[in-house]
């Protein structure tokens, strides 16, 4: 970038907010030229303009939790980051909504909902530095979709920065309100590759009273999978139900419920008579961060994380297929999956195998009918796409990229397909 081009840049944010890159801004190894950080949406629009205009790559960042996931970037000249748009806009609590600003941390939002006995209800990774942008971006919800539905069931409005500068706004902030039902779903789970997401309106419910959480073990693969689709068709009232499995171990499944102590105490009278002969104990409340757990590891040039989405009645399939996957290449593995399908793989081992697993599983998942996304991925490894097989919606998808982002500015290449 030439000097006048960066002056114009800091005409509109100010010296102190365009500032050099430090190593750890690379992403996924390519370093950009400099970050920028409005203040405002409409410095933002007028940056994200001049960017576009001057031809620039440029890179959303939120808290960076999530900056590996996708593709590595085709071009990285910029990072727009949404940092300094961190406020509760309106917390509505009258009417269950919020208005947040993409910067906002999920972490700082639910301590503002909580004073009126709210939340946002998703359990994201790592909540105290993920943004509300980021995790909109990332589709990043948890195991409370269970209950309460995917981030597109709990967004009712946003605001987003195109790429010519701009700022295009839909929903409203009353749970009712359908207009605009397109753009806040259109968004999420985008990787910010059309637009700059810089607010959003979401429903809100209300705090538990209490939650307990218990752990059936001693099942194998098949009984565990019976078990959660007897759970499932079952008038237990859970919001959270997963099964943790790792090579050493069979699988153990949890569940969580919420209500109170009377509504607690009949639903687990009523949780041992689907178990069968299977031990049931109370659990604590953390089995619920084993899906952030997978991320606790040392050596990130060993270890490989992936999402998978199967048919729940696929699960004891998975598992096997997991374990002999692995076995054969002698690599270390954890699973987490969820009821709804949706689940995370951890695999531990030298690059070279931990790309050949890979390489067995994604054509074996796919044909099951599901689909393997890697999220974390060796810097030594071999080239491996990030998102697997396109489907019949690929079209669509280009030509709404085209249509909103046609320079190719935001993310480029990094989603699906090079979008």
């Amino acid at each position: 970038m030439d000097s006048s081009l960066r002056q114009k840049f800091i005409e509109i944010l100010g010296t102190e907010h365009v500032r050099p890159v430090t190593p750890a801004d690379s992403i996924s190894g390519v370093q950009p030229q400099f970050i920028l950080e409005p203040a405002s949406e409409s410095q933002l629009a007028a940056a994200l303009r001049l960017a576009n205009e001057s031809k620039l790559a440029v890179i959303p960042r939120g808290g960076g939790t999530k900056l590996g996931w996708g593709n590595p970037p085709a071009g990285t000249d910029l990072i727009l980051s949404t940092s300094r748009l961190n406020h509760v806009v309106e917390h509505a609590w009258a009417d269950l909504t919020v208005t947040v600003e993409a910067g906002c941390t999920v972490q700082t939002l639910q301590e503002t909902l909580a004073k009126h006995g709210q939340r946002l209800a998703l359990d994201p990774l790592w909540p105290e530095r993920a943004t509300v942008g980021g995790i909109l971006s990332t589709n990043d919800s948890g195991a409370l979709r269970l209950r309460f539905g995917a981030l597109r069931d709990l967004i009712i409005g946003v605001t987003i920065t195109l790429p010519d500068g701009t700022l295009a706004s839909s929903g409203g902030k009353v749970v009712k309100n359908v207009a605009g039902y397109d753009l806040p779903k259109l968004v999420t789970g985008t990787l910010g590759t059309l637009g700059v997401i810089t607010r959003a309106v979401f429903r809100l419910h209300p705090l538990p009273r209490l939650m307990r959480s218990f752990t059936i073990s001693g099942a194998g693969p098949d009984h565990a999978q019976k078990l959660i689709l007897a759970i499932q068709d079952s008038k237990l009232a859970h919001v959270a139900l997963q099964s943790r499995l790792s090579g050493d171990a069979g699988p153990s499944v949890e569940i969580l419920f919420e209500g109170t102590e009377a509504g607690l105490r009949a639903q687990a009278m009523l949780l041992p008579s689907l178990c069968g002969s299977v031990h049931i104990s109370e659990a604590s409340p953390s089995v619920w961060s084993a899906r952030q757990d997978l991320w606790s590891f040392s050596n990130p040039e060993e270890n490989a994380i992936a999402k998978i989405s199967i048919l729940p009645t696929d699960l004891a399939r998975t598992i096997e297929l997991l374990r002999s996957v692995a076995d054969s290449t002698h690599l270390q593995w954890k699973s987490l999956m969820y009821a709804t399908g949706l689940g995370w793989l951890r695999l531990e081992g030298p690059s070279d195998k931990l790309h050949h697993a890979l390489t067995t599983l994604r054509p074996t998942v796919e044909r099951m009918g599901g689909s393997l996304v890697l999220l974390h991925r060796p810097a030594t490894s071999p080239a491996f796409d990030a998102w697997g097989t396109s489907g019949d919606s690929l079209p669509l998808m280009k030509s709404i990229k085209h249509q909103l982002d046609p320079a190719n500015t935001l993310n480029p290449g990094r989603f699906l397909s090079g979008i």
